[in-house]
C-alpha cells in the first residue's frame, strides 16, 4: 500500500505543478490575471479589460521569439497596452542560456466576436541555430465572451459552471504538462494492477 501512496502523491505534485511549459531548450509560464494557465471557466464582456502574463526562461545560448495569438478566424481581443499587438512577434535575439524575461498585456474583447469562447494562446520558438529549435505552444485562457457592454464594475471576470469544453473556435495545441500527468496516472495505474 505505501507504494500506492507514493504514486498518488507524486500524481498530485504534477498536476498542481502543471502550470508551466517546459522542453530541453526552455520553460514557460503563463497567467491569466494572475492565475496560472490554461484557465477555463472565465465570462467576458466587451471592452472589460484583463492581463495576461508570461515568463520566459532560456536553457540555451540562442534566439528566442514569442507570439501571443488567437487560434481562431475572428480577432475578438485588441491590446490595450504591452510589448506587442496580438499575432506579432517579439524577437529576442543572441540570448545567453540562464536569460529570463516576464512580459505583459492588458488586452481587452474588442466586440468583434462574441457570445461564443475565443482562446488566447501563446507561441514560443527557443533556436539554437537556423535548424535547431524548440517550440512550446498551449492556451493561456479560453474566456466566453458575452455580447454585452462592460459597465466597469466587475473587479475581476465573472467565472461560470458551463462546460468549458464546448467552444465556437478551434482548439488549442494542447494545455502544458497534461501529458506528465497523464503518463503517471497510466504508471499509478499499471502498478495497481500489478500488485493485484
Amino acid at each position: 500500500m505505501p507504494e500506492t501512496h507514493v504514486i498518488a502523491s507524486l500524481l498530485l505534485i504534477s498536476i498542481s505543478n502543471c502550470t508551466d511549459a517546459e522542453n530541453e531548450f526552455g520553460i514557460v509560464f503563463a497567467w491569466f490575471d494572475e492565475e496560472p494557465a490554461t484557465v477555463e471557466g472565465i465570462i467576458l464582456k466587451i471592452n472589460e479589460p484583463f492581463t495576461v502574463k508570461a515568463t520566459i526562461e532560456s536553457k540555451i545560448d540562442g534566439d528566442i521569439c514569442v507570439q501571443l495569438y488567437e487560434p481562431g478566424v475572428t480577432n475578438a481581443y485588441e491590446v490595450i497596452e504591452g510589448p506587442s499587438e496580438i499575432d506579432e512577434w517579439i524577437d529576442n535575439m543572441n540570448i545567453e542560456s540562464g536569460w529570463k524575461n516576464t512580459y505583459v498585456w492588458k488586452l481587452k474583447p474588442n466586440g468583434d466576436w462574441t457570445n461564443g469562447n475565443a482562446p488566447i494562446n501563446l507561441f514560443v520558438e527557443f533556436s539554437k541555430s537556423y535548424d535547431d529549435d524548440r517550440k512550446i505552444d498551449f492556451t493561456i485562457a479560453n474566456p466566453q465572451i458575452l455580447d454585452e457592454q462592460y459597465s466597469g464594475l466587475n473587479i475581476i471576470p465573472t467565472r461560470t459552471t458551463t462546460d468549458p469544453s464546448s467552444t465556437d473556435q478551434p482548439p488549442s495545441q494542447g494545455s502544458p504538462g497534461f501529458g506528465v500527468a497523464g503518463a503517471l496516472l497510466g504508471i499509478a495505474l499499471v502498478m495497481m494492477a500489478r500488485r493485484n
